[in-house]
């Protein structure tokens, strides 16, 4: 499919603005023509009627004698070839001046003054005519007429155009000149910025100066600058997390080769069997700190709302706690659920999710929990995954709580306690490797791409107590209807706490 030309801004708005200023000139100058063949008629109309006047004034001075006196002054007043006039003076019988075939009427018949004016043909040619009546003591009234070429006014007029055109045409190249230049000039700072974006790389990311950038484009250099911003702070992340993880990666592979040299050299076969053991936990660590580093990294990517689908987060809970009760029963440690709003079950808590990704973060918090709860407590370990449904800000939300009876966070950690790779203690109480530090971490980002949060509290019996809460989708389920429902098999519910 060809691609779509690309439009140019500057012959946009130079076409945008040239094209409507050559049309403005355009109708000024037939406006101009108009008014200017208006005055013109106006004009030779009153310039014909004068001259009619003038020779019926002389025909009253004249009385008797006007038969004699008359013909050599009209005569004299219109000999001028230029003018091309042409007249005619009758009594009605007689010719006493001028050109016989002169008509005496015609058609657009205006009154001026003493005069009356029409146009009518005369020798093939279209003429403007003014008549003027002079009436006598005795006989018929002497007809004065004076006509002139229509063809006349039009070279007046088109002379009136040409005087009004000039400096039309001269202001219309001038504003040409300017709507370029100020086109060009206030198309520089998108050039200006294209530079500043063009000496950008990938280590510096500056963000564009706007100092000189009008007030109009700020809001494009302000989202790049955004965008910059963000993109900044992603690479500086993503250089930070490829260096811890290169790090934290770094002693378990170290475990490893160490380990493995130790079986290879080891005479005693008791350690070598101590030494192949060691090198299958750090092979675990290892595996394990992989495996979180790609849900870390799997967490990050915005792509991941795509694969968004609808999720029971009630079942989801307790499916992924019914995964963990081999390792707490291993642990010596007490796992239970409880659904608070619904002691039934009957419900579910639709949110819209990535449901690999929240197994995810239920997992991990099971998982801190059983590092951390001692088992040789008294009452025994204790781990309660609790879910709910609350309201805040006016948005249900399903809310998971994983409660132990551990230690604890101490107040001073729990700033950090969800950066990636932080540690409060190399090792648990029950002896258990804790980690590289990346489990909340996960949880954290998964959490934040789900629009919901994570936060940390002290439990009420000591311990800790994380919970989660993620928006719930407005839906209606119908029974037998949940075909759209990412869950698994729905297992019995109690209104008490059910060990898994």
């Amino acid at each position: 499919m060809p691609q779509p030309a690309a439009n140019s801004l500057r012959r946009t708005l130079l076409r945008r603005l040239a094209a409507p200023l050559s049309l403005l000139a355009l109708m000024s100058g037939l406006i101009a023509y108009w008014l200017a063949w208006q005055y013109t008629q106006h004009v030779v109309d009153r310039s014909l009627a004068d001259l009619a006047t003038a020779i019926s004034k002389q025909i009253q001075i004249a009385g008797p004698e006007a038969p004699i006196t008359v013909p050599p002054l009209a005569q004299a007043m219109f000999s001028d070839p230029v003018e091309h006039l042409v007249y005619r003076i009758s009594n009605g019988e007689t010719e006493i001046a001028g050109d016989k075939s002169l008509p005496l009427q015609g058609t657009s018949v205006r009154r001026m003054h003493y005069a009356y004016v029409f146009e009518t043909q005369h020798q093939g040619v279209t003429v403007r005519v003014a008549q003027v009546r002079v009436d006598q003591p005795v006989g018929n009234p002497i007809v004065v007429e004076v006509g002139q070429p229509v063809h006349h006014r039009f070279r007046i007029a088109a002379e009136f155009l040409v005087a009004i055109m000039m400096p039309l045409l001269l202001l219309l190249l001038a504003g040409w000149v300017i709507v370029w230049r100020v086109v060009n000039q206030q198309l520089n700072p998108l050039t200006d910025l294209a530079d500043s974006l063009n000496r950008q790389t990938h280590t510096s990311l500056e963000p564009v100066d706007e100092t000189y950038v009008p007030v109009e484009i700020r809001p494009l250099t302000g989202a790049v600058n955004a965008l910059l911003g963000r993109l900044k702070t992603a690479l500086d992340g993503q250089r930070k997390f490829i260096a811890d993880a290169a790090h934290q990666l770094r002693t378990p592979l170290t475990a490893v080769k160490l380990h493995a040299e130790q079986a290879a050299t080891a005479r005693d076969p008791q350690h070598t069997l101590a030494a192949v053991r060691e090198l299958r936990a750090a092979a675990d660590r290892a595996v394990r700190l992989s495996n979180q580093l790609l849900s870390l990294a799997r967490a990050e990517p915005a792509e991941q709302a795509a694969r968004f689908v609808n999720v029971d987060m009630a079942a989801l809970a307790f499916d992924t706690g019914a995964e963990w009760v081999p390792r707490a029963l291993t642990s010596h440690v007490d796992l239970g659920f409880q659904r608070l709003d619904d002691p039934t079950n009957d419900h579910p808590l639709i949110a819209r999710g990535n449901p690999v990704l929240l197994h995810e973060v239920i997992a991990n918090l099971l998982d801190n929990a059983l590092k951390y709860v001692p088992p040789s407590r008294f009452d025994g370990g204790r781990i309660t995954v609790t879910v709910s449904q609350t309201v805040i800000d006016e948005v249900r939300m399903a809310e998971i709580v994983v409660e132990d009876n551990g230690a604890g966070v101490p107040h001073t950690q729990q700033a950090d306690l969800f950066k990636r790779f932080f540690r409060g203690d190399g090792q648990s109480d029950n002896g258990v490797d804790g980690g590289a530090g990346l489990g909340l971490a996960i949880v954290h980002d998964i959490m934040a791409l789900h629009h919901g949060s994570v936060h940390y509290e002290d439990a009420l019996e000591g311990g800790a107590r994380f919970i989660v809460r993620i928006p719930l989708v407005h839906i209606a389920v119908p029974s037998g209807q949940k075909d759209d429902i990412q869950r698994h098999e729905k297992k019995p519910a109690h209104s008490a706490p059910v060990d898994l």
